[in-house]
């Protein structure tokens, strides 16, 4: 059931919600006035000096200072030597004005104000050398100070004994001790050692006060994770009921706290099997939080009453707006997903939150209701809903924040307040202090707004139903969904939410459905025609390499120039369709390519050994490549031209012209989406296409020529011709090429090159995108657990088989150790298997070959590195298929490396923070350029990096692999490739030529247009 809410309309979500709530007229008006004395009332007693609320109202998110001290207070406290501390700083306070806007800040908000003035002034003055150690050490503390806010103490001692002031007010304390997602095995039991130690300090003969802890189940396992639900599941249900039975015999509530979407189904199979352990038979105390931003959060409270009646248990359930908006929003934009799984609107989401309230207070009997809210509205519905019972729920805030809100409850409600407070150092709360920030500093956040006198108290306090009813859409307008994130030229091209378990089922089936009995078959096809000379060779899944999957005949030598001859023909037809109608043919190849995705998967994971996630994102590129071609072409094409301003009486006009018949050769490693963008861009350009493949992935490039003769390519237009590499170099040296794409490797590129230099007649052009030792650089303020996902990711997915893969990682000595450490228990984790097994992050490498240049490759390595780490690579798979593990080498230093390693292999070079220009000088001497990786919070430092090394694609703190058409342009130069980039503006244009028309208008009767101009 909850998956059918998922991805729901939003609009058709708010419908119900409403229909569920009841809220007659009387009880809206009611509420907020009932709010708007809450309000009053809190201003009325003034804020506390240097409060959270004071710095969110003078620093909010909206301005440059409070995103410079966010940065700041993330990552100053953590980053170990002096050099890049004080870098970070200047980066971050100098240049900004902290004086502005303070006639109504608090004395201590206005002291923070002038000392950060003060700092930047001695920054940039004679003297900054002298001053920074001192500055470095007061920011620390200030930082510390800050992180003071929201942190109840770092330890649950220091804690305990900052509660007791809070309990003598009469507030609860729920503990929740800091840890993000665990990315190593050992993080894990540390997390979970952590948890256990938490609960048996707890004290809980305190009078009137039991205190609770929260779980992070992502801290209690590396691999939290729908694809690993196999193996993390029973690992942490057996963990979860662990710490549920240490706090049953304490009597202390345990929570578990809501992470993100994908995660929730599996949170619910592990919550349910442990609320049926006998283990805990008798104790209440086992709580689940809900995110009311969640479209399923309503239907989510069903299922949890379901639990409580199944299991005969009360369920403590803990109900927040929500601390992950903005990453899910961009999630869902990023895959391609239909709809976001959360609400667009703040305002929807404080419906939902009224709508779940509602149903716990109705439900009490099963459930003990817990309200995380700081929303003054909020707080008076709930009120309202209880009536004048006030002992069988309460209402929950963070550390730091709402104090006013609930000493006003406390004092005139006598409701139950628990605080959720926070435990741990301060290098740990970082990320969780920047998503409260984020969280709590945004402009539309009932605490950035409670002190702003200008917002009156019935707009801060108004009914989030009437505001909804008057906007126009339930939807946010600035908002595209995910599809439309491109504007009206073109869509996004569909992805699949492979965590929800019906479509993954629902692929499986359709996968199967399109593997044909007796294999695929492959020809070559000109004019449409079979043109079968040779036998067939076998063709086998790289996974398992004796099982066949199909087969393919290649192209005979004697076969070049007929298709030369019937491209020719094609060439003719072709060039003559107007760019509209050959556009339209290229968007029906995206609607046929989409209506196909389970076929072209199966084919990618079989033929290819690509993994599911990769097989997807595959397919969607080359829907991306056939869309954004279509979308430019129509301009860049149009047969009107583009005319230039020049002397009366004359008309000058360009037009871009095809070229004849361009050569395409595709490599293995993108077997759809680098063969369909080359053939698209200069089919959209007019020309005819000859296209090879690589050898190892014929019958996906087969399959999808036929797809696109089925759209209205004419089959003369477009010749498939598998074959090896003769077939390739006797392509190219044809006397009518017209020009030659290819991607693949740099000696392969060179050949060709020297070949169409060779030639006699017209010259034609070489598009070529090659390898590269793409290097990522990390710097002491990057977040280690943010290096090692995005380092494993760009270096290892796809078997590092993308010319895109993150060869060499350069990281800063001072926190190499600790990165290091942490890649190789997060290396230990990675899953080697069967790409059709959704649980393999990593299938195998193409062929044999490849697989013996790796071994190679690893024994030369022995010679001059130091082996770091090796992830666990099963025997059966060594034997049945072309397994390669991923590899992490120490090594002195890039230039060591003699040309590109294709594969898995990571190196790592360590390096000072002075030395940064020697590292650039290395990397570039390389002569390769293609992509590089910086991770660093400095941005001064990613753009001085960024602007000198010679590459084609940067990318800061995140991953260096996938991508995306029209929005990062792929290519690279030097040894990386020619130019133009790849799914870029200046693509097309490459394919053809240009023609200028320049005619003398005044020839016949002289200049009218002149003559008639009048006065």
């Amino acid at each position: 059931m909850l998956s059918s809410y998922l991805y729901r309309d939003e609009t058709l979500c708010m419908e119900d919600i409403l229909r569920a709530l009841d809220w007659p007229e009387h009880r809206a008006d009611a509420v907020s006035a009932k709010a708007q004395d809450i309000i009053t009332a809190i201003r009325a007693k003034g804020r506390k000096a240097g409060s959270i609320e004071s710095f969110f109202q003078q620093y909010a998110l909206s301005t440059t200072e409070g995103m410079a001290l966010m940065c700041l207070a993330e990552a100053l406290l953590r980053v170990p030597d002096g050099a890049t501390a004080g870098q970070l700083i200047r980066d971050k306070i100098v240049d900004t004005n902290w004086l502005k806007n303070q006639n109504n800040a608090d004395w201590m908000t206005r002291a923070a104000g002038l000392g950060l003035a003060i700092t930047a002034g001695t920054l940039n003055s004679l003297f900054a050398k002298l001053g920074e150690p001192v500055l470095r050490q007061a920011l620390a503390q200030a930082m510390k100070m800050l992180g003071g806010q929201f942190v109840v103490g770092q330890n649950l001692k220091d804690a305990q004994r900052s509660a007791r002031a809070w309990e003598s007010q009469g507030y609860r304390l729920s503990y929740d001790m800091l840890g993000e997602g665990a990315r190593t095995a050992h993080d894990a039991e540390i997390y979970f050692a952590g948890y256990v130690s938490a609960i048996e300090a707890l004290e809980t003969d305190r009078a009137g006060s039991v205190p609770g802890i929260s779980v992070k189940l992502s801290a209690l396992h590396p691999r939290y994770e729908v694809s690993q639900e196999a193996r993390c599941v029973p690992d942490l249900v057996d963990k979860l009921r662990q710490l549920c039975v240490k706090a049953a015999r304490k009597n202390i509530a345990l929570t578990v706290d809501a992470e993100e979407t994908e995660r929730l189904e599996i949170s619910l199979k592990i919550f349910d099997q442990v609320l049926s352990s006998r283990d805990i038979q008798g104790w209440e105390g086992l709580g689940l939080a809900v995110q009311a931003y969640q479209k399923r959060a309503l239907p989510l409270i069903d299922r949890i009453l379901d639990m409580s009646r199944r299991h005969g248990r009360k369920i403590q359930v803990r109900l927040v707006k929500g601390a992950y908006w903005d990453s899910e929003i961009k999630k869902a934009q990023v895959k391609g997903l239909v709809d976001y799984p959360v609400f667009t609107r703040k305002v929807n989401a404080d419906i939902s939150y009224l709508a779940c309230a509602q149903k716990m207070m109705a439900n009490r009997s099963l459930i003990y209701p817990m309200f995380g809210t700081h929303n003054a509205h909020s707080v008076a519905a709930i009120l309202d809903m209880a009536g004048a019972e006030r002992s069988d729920f309460e209402f929950q805030k963070l550390f730091g924040m709402g104090d006013a809100l609930y000493d006003h409850v406390i004092e005139t409600e006598k409701a139950r307040v628990s605080i959720y407070a926070p435990v741990g150092i301060h290098q740990a709360l970082l990320p969780y202090l920047v998503r409260r920030l984020l969280e709590n500093g945004a402009n539309s956040s009932f605490v950035n707004k409670i002190y702003d006198t200008d917002i009156p108290a019935d707009i801060l306090g108004a009914d989030p139903i009437a505001i909804a009813r008057q906007q126009a859409s339930h939807v946010h307008p600035h908002l595209s969904k995910p599809p439309a994130i491109y504007g009206e030229g073109r869509l996004n091209a569909p992805g699949l939410d492979l965590n929800d378990d019906p479509t993954r089922h629902r692929l499986f089936q359709d996968m199967e459905r399109a593997v044909p009995g007796q294999g695929w078959q492959a020809y070559p096809v000109i004019g449409g025609k079979k043109s079968a000379v040779k036998g067939a060779l076998p063709v086998f899944n790289p996974a398992h390499t004796a099982r066949q999957i199909g087969s393919v005949i290649f192209t005979d030598e004697q076969q070049i120039n007929q298709a030369f001859h019937i491209a020719g023909k094609g060439y003719q037809e072709w060039s003559s369709y107007s760019a509209a109608r050959r556009a339209d043919i290229l968007l029906k190849v995206a609607v046929k390519l989409e209506e196909k995705i389970p076929h072209f998967m199966a084919m990618c994971t079989l033929e290819g050994g690509k993994t599911l996630p990769d097989a997807l994102s595959e397919i969607r590129e080359s829907i991306d490549f056939c869309r954004y071609y279509a979308a430019q072409g129509r301009g860049v094409f149009d047969e009107t031209g583009q005319m230039f301003r020049g002397p009366t009486g004359e008309s000058n006009v360009m037009r871009l012209d095809p070229r004849g018949i361009w050569v395409a050769i595709s490599p293995w490693n993108f077997p759809l989406a680098i063969f369909m963008g080359q053939i698209t861009a200069a089919l959209m350009a007019g020309n005819a296409v000859i296209a090879k493949p690589a050898e190892q992935t014929s019958l996906i490039a087969y399959e999808a020529v036929k797809l696109m003769y089925e759209s209205g390519v004419p089959p003369s237009a477009l010749i498939y011709l598998p074959g090896d590499g003769r077939i390739g170099a006797g392509l190219v040296a044809h006397p009518d090429v017209a020009g030659v794409v290819f991607t693949g490797s740099t000696e392969a590129a060179r050949s060709i090159n020297r070949s169409l230099a060779a030639k006699d007649g017209a010259i034609a052009p070489l598009i070529a995108e090659t390898g590269g030792l793409n290097a990522m650089i990390v710097d002491s303020s990057a977040l280690p657990e943010q290096v090692v996902d995005d380092v494993i990711l760009s270096a290892f997915g796809s078997a590092g088989q993308r010319c895109s893969a993150c060869r060499v990682m350069y990281v800063q000595e001072d926190v190499a150790p600790k990165i290091i450490e942490m890649l190789r228990g997060a290396m230990a984790e990675i899953r080697v298997g069967d790409p059709q097994d959704y649980a393999s992050d990593i299938g195998p490498v193409i062929d044999e070959a490849a697989l013996a240049a790796l071994v190679r490759h690893r024994a030369r390595l022995e010679g001059f590195g130091k082996f770091v780490a090796e992830t666990p690579l099963a025997d059966d798979l060594k034997q049945r298929g072309t397994f390669f593990p991923p590899l992490a080498y120490d090594i002195p230093g890039i230039q060591y490396l003699d040309g590109e390693v294709f594969g898995p292999i990571l190196h790592i070079v360590r390096f000072k923070s002075h030395d940064i220009d020697e590292v650039i000088t290395h990397i570039n001497q390389t002569g390769y350029g293609l992509t590089l990786g910086i991770h660093s919070r400095i941005d001064r430092f990613a753009r001085y990096v960024a602007g000198r090394v010679t590459c084609g694609n940067v990318y800061v703190n995140r991953s260096m692999i996938g991508a995306v058409v029209g929005v990062q342009p792929f290519g690279g130069q030097g040894l990386s490739g020619t130019g133009p980039k790849a799914g870029g503006p200046h693509y097309l244009a490459r394919f053809a030529t240009e023609k200028v028309v320049t005619i003398n208008t005044t020839a016949a009767g002289g200049n009218a247009s002149l003559v008639m101009m009048e006065d």
